[in-house]
């Protein structure tokens, strides 16, 4: 039987992977999982008391609202005010969505369809160069990662790409290289956009995932950012409620309007008492995100300086909750997937193969600090018995 959409997608790189992982714990082994990117950090305790009296309360267990209860809007409108210095207008600027994947998979519907372009980072997040294809639009890479000049090579894919893009699809810090950008830069991206009529999207999955000084700007802190941009920010990372699928459209009231509008056929809003519970999250638990950064700011300087000190050196990332490793020389020639396996294989750690990320991941591995300190460590000396190349 032929399917639509499905058959062009990839086989899953990631899931060899996985299925490797599993193979070996049922035999028996321990494996470190540093692959996938799932928080293993508790949700705030706050949030997780008021659902469980929210879920008891039987008016909370109809249909909710599609673009989302309006204090939870307001809620995240407060956050963005205190965070960034953002003002923005809860009923015409916000729309709630099932976490940050389905509010960008369904933006891509209402931006792109069959005939349209879209610019995207490579390598990057599947979804963000797999959302433009499953809405039928054509994808025109933007090389970025180490040693890479993004804006000028966001330049030279505009001028190679026909037709002309619609969309540009950014996220910063980005996942997997774990690349940073300040504020000049979004300025720099917004005057790209109003020259060149586009729609910015921003994926601001780990605006509170900054270290070393770093702090992650919004796009929408640049003056007039709203008439060209929007921003998709979510609980999953900085408030570590990934399994609670909270996300909100942020900024320019137009693509808002038409996101909520499309949802509006497709959903009735995530689990209200869910809802409730992000708004007190948001509310009353505002400094939690310093304390999921402090954690994994400590895991990075763990893996990093291990990793370091076995002769696999890396670039210390001042964002997010990976690190993008170069494979190491000896072993280059095994390509990320089979260096991946390897690693499963010999030193029981899983990582992410970099060409699973797109084409311009190859020749990378993506560490996932999902791990405490103490595993870390151990994954580290799993990796030098390994590697017995590495000197």
């Amino acid at each position: 039987m032929e399917f639509r959409r499905i058959d062009a997608l990839p086989p899953y790189a990631f899931a060899e992977i996985d299925a490797l992982k599993v193979a070996a714990r049922r035999a028996g082994e321990d494996v470190i999982d540093l692959g996938f990117g799932n928080p293993d950090l508790p949700s705030p305790p706050v949030a997780v008391d008021k659902l469980a009296e929210a879920a008891r309360n039987p008016r909370n267990h109809r249909y909710s609202a599609t673009r989302g209860l309006p204090r939870l809007r307001l809620a995240v409108c407060d956050l963005y005010r205190r965070r960034f210095d953002v003002q923005l207008d809860p009923d015409t600027e916000v729309c709630v969505t099932i976490g940050a994947k389905e509010g960008f998979s369904h933006l891509m519907w209402v931006l792109l369809g069959p005939g349209d372009t879209a610019l995207v980072p490579s390598p990057s997040y599947p979804i963000h160069i797999w959302g433009p294809i499953l809405a039928g639009a054509g994808v025109h890479y933007v090389r970025m990662g180490p040693g890479q000049d993004f804006f000028a090579n966001l330049h030279a894919a505009w001028e190679q790409a026909w037709p002309r893009p619609r969309v540009v699809v950014m996220s910063f810090p980005h996942n997997p290289t774990g690349a940073c950008v300040d504020a000049t830069f979004m300025a720099r991206m917004v005057e790209f956009a109003r020259t060149h009529d586009v729609v910015l999207v921003h994926d601001f999955a780990y605006a509170d995932l900054g270290f070393d000084g770093h702090d992650p700007p919004s796009i929408l802190q640049v003056p007039g950012a709203k008439d060209v941009a929007v921003e998709i920010y979510s609980l999953t990372k900085s408030f570590s409620m990934a399994g609670w699928r909270v996300g909100f459209l942020l900024g320019n009231p137009e693509v808002v309007g038409a996101l909520a509008r499309l949802k509006s056929y497709l959903d009735y809003g995530t689990f209200q008492p869910i809802q409730i519970a992000s708004i007190v999250a948001m509310n009353e638990a505002p400094d939690y995100p310093r304390w999921v950064n402090d954690v994994y700011r400590r895991r990075r300087d763990a893996l990093v300086d291990g990793l370091g000190r076995i002769g696999w050196p890396i670039e210390r990332p001042r964002g997010t909750m990976f690190v993008w490793a170069a494979i190491p020389e000896p072993y280059v020639e095994l390509g990320s997937l089979e260096f991946a396996k390897m690693l499963v294989r010999d030193a029981r750690v899983a990582t992410s193969p970099g060409v699973g990320f797109g084409p311009g991941g190859e020749g990378f591995v993506r560490f996932a600090l999902v791990e405490n300190e103490q595993r870390i460590g151990q994954a580290v000396r799993g990796i030098r018995r390994a590697l017995p190349k590495l000197g």
